[in-house]
């Protein structure tokens, strides 16, 4: 979007340099990425990314001031993963935006998605040091927001996942974690904050207390940074090897619920000018004329599985009626194409990340993840077979 960083880089770019930056990737996260990463970086107007940082907190503080909301969203956790001890308010947030053009010329955000789960945060900072180096750009580039660097990131983060807890005693939660893409952000996150990684198969009750194995004794988990997706526990028909509805005695460092809570279920109830219009599927009584200008979405799917493009009268039948309340129907954003590529202008979707200490006021806007993309959808597994699309990193200047 900076022409005068992005013409150079277009310039100087070759495959060896881009092959080089995946080898040295692969080896500082400590195993191959098995996602697509973009050739580039995305540099971006720092008043831009101030401004995406601010609606999404808008936009979260707008979800958390409605006593009605918190009430209305007690339907979004399924019974049994109702998990108790629910925090006042998520740990970490993510809020998605497309960049579109208003009537007037100009380029401005629209929400995507928002979700009180956490994303890449060890992955990110990591990506961005290697694009930095493989490229030799220019060191007054930043990457974090919130005037954060480096090492004062790495604090924050840490502060959120340990929360003062010594790091044997916590754990990264997931599901089969060595057959997961995001398996290099766990690696990172260890490096970053010393805690090991669990199989949640791997966890053992003992009373109200959760152990795992680590060589050869058993190590009480007295805290989870949980990456474990409800979904696919239901998904996959995983049996637990505890109740999570149980009173246990560990502490969440993003407590299970608010993956629920905060999420596409959310749209519908915001009022901003970044909010496309959105409807609950049951409590549309008429389907809009331009079908080709929305989407079809259920709530609780990853990766965009389920999304249909100008749904038709065969896809909304499709739904028996009393599933129609997991679904949404949203208008469609134009994603306007900002980065100029040697294949083409090419379009970004934003993600901020946030970061919420329960001692802070408001949620911290920490760093980006962008997504590039030149098809209809912008997860790397929708621009498969594409170059200069897929994972990349926001760098900004004042």
């Amino acid at each position: 979007m900076i022409s005068h960083l992005r013409r150079p880089f277009n310039q100087n770019f070759t495959s060896e340099k881009y092959s080089n930056f995946l080898a040295a990737l692969d080896r500082r996260c400590g195993t191959p990425i098995k996602f697509r990463v973009a050739e580039t970086p995305c540099f971006f107007p720092k008043s831009l990314l101030d401004q995406m940082a601010e609606d999404g907190r808008l936009l979260v503080n707008q979800l958390l001031e409605s006593p009605e909301y918190r009430k209305r969203s007690d339907v979004t956790i399924p019974r049994e993963y109702n998990v108790p001890n629910e925090s006042k308010r998520p740990m970490f947030l993510q809020v998605d935006f497309g960049l579109t053009r208003n009537k007037q010329g100009g380029l401005e955000p629209k929400l995507v998605e928002l979700q009180a789960f956490p994303s890449l945060y060890a992955y990110q900072p990591a990506l961005t040091q290697e694009y930095c180096k493989s490229y030799s750009l220019d060191p007054e580039l930043h990457t974090f927001l919130s005037g954060l660097d480096f090492e004062g990131y790495r604090q924050l983060l840490c502060r959120a996942i340990l929360g003062g807890h010594s790091p044997e005693n916590v754990i990264l939660l997931e599901i089969d974690p060595l057959e997961q893409k995001t398996l290099p952000d766990f690696l990172l996150t260890k490096e970053s904050c010393g805690i090991e990684t669990v199989n949640v198969l791997d966890l053992k009750k003992q009373g109200r207390a959760l152990y795992c194995e680590r060589n050869g004794r058993q190590v009480r988990v007295e805290r989870i940074y949980n990456r474990m997706i409800v979904d696919e526990v239901m998904r996959k028909g995983i049996k637990l090897p505890f109740d999570l509805r149980d009173d246990l005695e560990v502490e969440w460092a993003g407590h299970p619920n608010w993956y629920f809570r905060i999420s596409k279920f959310s749209i519908p109830f915001l009022k901003h000018e970044s909010v496309p219009r959105t409807w609950f599927l049951d409590e549309l009584s008429t389907m809009p004329g331009d079908r080709e200008n929305y989407l079809l979405k259920p709530l609780y799917s990853f990766a965009g599985i389920g999304i249909k493009f100008a749904p038709t009268d065969e896809d909304i039948a499709a739904i028996p009626p009393e599933q129609r309340h997991e679904y949404i129907i949203q208008e469609r954003i134009a994603f306007e194409p900002v980065i100029d590529t040697p294949h083409g202008m090419t379009q970004a979707e934003v993600r901020i990340m946030y970061i919420w200490l329960d001692s802070d006021p408001q949620p911290t806007p920490v760093l980006t993840l962008v997504r590039m993309g030149r098809g209809k959808m912008m997860g790397v597994d929708h621009n498969r077979n594409l170059e200069w699309v897929g994972g990349s990193a926001g760098l900004w200047v004042e």
